[in-house]
């Protein structure tokens, strides 16, 4: 069996698996805890978030550990935003005349590609806090433009999310320009790098980011772990009430397992990711080459060359994107039709549609991703497998593979 589903979830690493072990079986104490068994929690606690620290280039009270990639979506975008919120009502009440206090909504800007637990977290704003959502078009690789992004900030913007690559098709947004931009407008930019680690650089310093979400298990850790980056720990109103762990910005007790993983997933990735981009590169390009070679018609949906070094991600018109997935399981290949977080629902990709295909085109995705132990021959078998599967769903008339 070909495993190309990383970006769902990869597969565990045993090296973050052993890292973690301790702290599921032996050292087993409540990091909160006033005694020995605490006190040792509350270090590999502490120690895991200087190995995050790092790797990601900043000071470890700015790192956030959560339970993965959408609860850090949400504590950034909720967050920050109702924190804006509350500062921008100060600034109104202090500035504006008193014959007009009511002003502008507060603003959110972000991109019509996100993953949805920025879109979901940005609509329940919109309802439940009378937001308005700006959200920037993509062009027909799913990229935005800086300009538009600068352009769409205003006075009442309180935040900007944009994210660093893309989970469907795997463009990567100029993240740091757009930071920039926000920067000069005094605009807090937020981004969600959860595909991006351990393909791209995470130094939030070189980025210029002021929050910048994560998920362990996108790294080889076990589901349930994750972090956010906040610069400078400034206030955050906190999605999850309670202890007031996490310096009070998250409560609940902590995954000091999940931690210790997370931030040796993170140590490996930093230490083996040029090797690993330039290997998944060469082999992406490999893959992407005989599926356009072997499938005429085949539609490469993405950015050409700023794309991640794992991702690959086709649609093939005429046929059904699911029926596709069926037939390369049949042979072998485990992939997806698209956001694993988007299950059960039958409905186009947002993203495929945002970059301007039809509703018919856009069920028809199939997307490949993999992890930096992808072998020259599961690249070659899968592509002849795609080749089979759409020959199998009757679409598109397929060429013989070249050896």
């Amino acid at each position: 069996m070909i495993y190309l589903d990383a970006a769902a979830t990869a597969p565990p690493r045993r090296e973050v698996l052993e890292a973690m072990w301790p702290h599921l079986t032996s050292e087993f104490g409540n990091p909160s805890s006033s005694h020995v068994a605490g006190e040792s929690a509350a270090r590999a606690l502490e120690e895991a978030r200087e190995t995050a620290a790092a790797v990601l280039g900043c000071r470890p009270g700015e790192i956030i550990f959560t339970s993965g990639g959408t609860e850090a979506d949400n504590l950034a975008v909720k967050g920050l935003a109702l924190t804006g919120l509350d500062r921008q009502d100060r600034l109104e009440r202090l500035e504006r005349p008193a014959h007009d206090r009511s002003g502008a909504a507060p603003q959110l800007v972000s991109t019509a590609v996100e993953h949805p637990a920025v879109l979901e977290s940005l609509d329940y704003l919109r309802r439940r806090h009378g937001f308005r959502v700006m959200l920037l078009p993509v062009d027909e690789t799913g990229m935005v433009d800086p300009e538009e992004a600068a352009a769409a900030l205003t006075p009442e913007t309180v935040l900007c999310s944009v994210m660093y690559a893309n989970n469907e098709v795997g463009t990567i947004q100029p993240v740091g320009e757009i930071a920039a931009r926000c920067r000069a407008a005094g605009v807090p930019f937020h981004t969600d790098a959860v595909q991006a680690g351990g393909w791209l650089d995470l130094d939030v310093g070189t980025l210029g980011v002021d929050a910048l979400s994560l998920s362990g298990h996108k790294l080889g850790t076990p589901k349930g772990i994750g972090l956010l980056y906040l610069r400078g720990a400034p206030p955050l109103e906190p999605v999850m009430h309670g202890g007031g762990q996490e310096r009070g910005r998250r409560s609940g007790t902590e995954n000091v397992a999940g931690a210790v993983g997370m931030a040796a997933a993170l140590a490996l990735a930093a230490a083996e990711r040029d090797d690993a981009a330039r290997h998944a590169s060469a082999l992406r390009n490999r893959l992407i080459d005989a599926v356009l070679r072997g499938v005429p018609g085949a539609l490469l949906t993405g950015h050409g060359t700023e794309r991640l070094p794992g991702q690959a991600s086709f649609c093939f018109p005429g046929t059904s994107g699911e029926a596709v997935l069926l037939e390369l399981e049949r042979g072998g290949v485990l992939c997806s039709s698209g956001s694993a977080c988007a299950a059960g629902s039958d409905e186009p990709s947002a993203v495929l549609t945002a970059m301007g295909l039809d509703r018919e085109t856009a069920q028809t995705a199939v997307r490949f991703t993999f992890t930096a132990a992808i072998r020259e021959d599961d690249v070659d078998r899968a592509a002849q497998e795609v080749v089979a599967a759409v020959a199998a769903v009757g679409g598109l008339a397929p060429a013989r593979l070249r050896a």
